[in-house]
C-alpha cells in the first residue's frame, strides 16, 4: 500500500517513499509500540554509536604496534578512509536530493527530531561512515573488522528505527561505505615503506617495532 504523503511534498525534492515507504512505516510502527527503554537505547546508539568506531581504531593502532608496517599503515589510514567515504557520499546526496521519510510520509513516528528541508536522506551518512570504518579495520585486523561490521549493521538499522531514513538509504549507504573503503584500504597498504622509516625515528615508540 502506497503511504500517504504531505500535500506539500510536491514542492520538495525527490520522494523515495515509493521504493520502501511501506517497510519504513512498518519499522517505525514497531518503534512506536516498543518498550521505552529499548527505544531509548536505540536512540542513544543512533546518536553516539559512531564513537565506537573511533575506539576501535585506537584499539587497532594498539594491536598494530607489534604487526608489520602494512597493517599499521592501514590502521593509520582508517580515519582518512572514513573521511573519503563521507565526502563521496556527500556528493551522491547532493546529486539525488531525496527528502527524509519523516518529511515525506504523513504521520511518521520518529524518535529523533526530523531533519529539516535540505538535509537529504539518501544515502545515510551514519551508515556510510560505519561501514567504511568497519571495512577499513577489517583490512587491518580481521577481529576488529568483524566487531566493526556488527556495529555497522546495528547503526544502519537504528537509523530506520529512529525514523530518519528509509531502508534503501541504509542499504546503499552500506554499499558506498564498503566500496570506497575497499579501494582506499588497498592503497593504504602501499604506505608500508613510509611506516618502516617512521618506526626507526622519533615516532618509533608510537608506531611500535613491528613484527619480529
Amino acid at each position: 500500500m502506497t503511504p500517504n504523503v504531505h500535500p506539500s511534498a510536491r514542492l520538495l525534492a525527490y520522494d523515495g517513499s515509493g521504493i520502501d515507504g511501506g517497510l519504513y512505516t512498518r519499522v517505525t510502527g514497531w518503534a512506536e509500540v516498543a518498550p521505552h527503554w529499548f527505544d531509548e537505547l536505540v536512540k542513544v546508539w543512533s546518536a553516539l554509536g559512531l564513537g565506537v568506531f573511533a575506539l576501535l581504531m585506537v584499539w587497532g593502532w594498539w594491536r598494530a604496534r607489534g604487526a608489520d608496517s602494512a597493517v599499521m599503515a592501514r590502521v593509520l589510514a582508517s580515519p582518512l578512509i572514513v573521511v573519503g567515504a563521507y565526502l563521496a557520499n556527500s556528493v551522491l546526496k547532493g546529486l539525488v536530493e531525496e527528502n527524509r521519510p519523516c518529511q515525506q510520509i504523513s504521520g511518521s513516528f520518529t524518535l529523533e527530531t526530523c531533519p529539516g528541508a535540505g538535509d537529504w536522506s539518501f544515502p545515510s551518512n551514519h551508515t556510510v561512515i560505519a561501514f567504511a570504518a568497519a571495512t577499513a579495520l577489517w583490512f587491518a585486523d580481521r577481529r576488529l573488522g568483524w566487531i566493526g561490521l556488527l556495529a555497522a549493521v546495528l547503526m544502519g538499522a537504528s537509523r530506520v528505527w529512529v525514523g530518519v531514513h528509509y531502508p534503501h538509504d541504509v542499504a546503499v549507504g552500506a554499499v558506498v561505505g564498503v566500496l570506497v573503503a575497499v579501494v582506499l584500504a588497498a592503497l593504504a597498504g602501499r604506505a608500508a615503506p613510509l611506516v618502516d622509516r617512521l618506526r626507526t625515528g622519533p615516532l618509533g615508540s608510537v608506531l611500535g617495532a613491528g613484527a619480529a
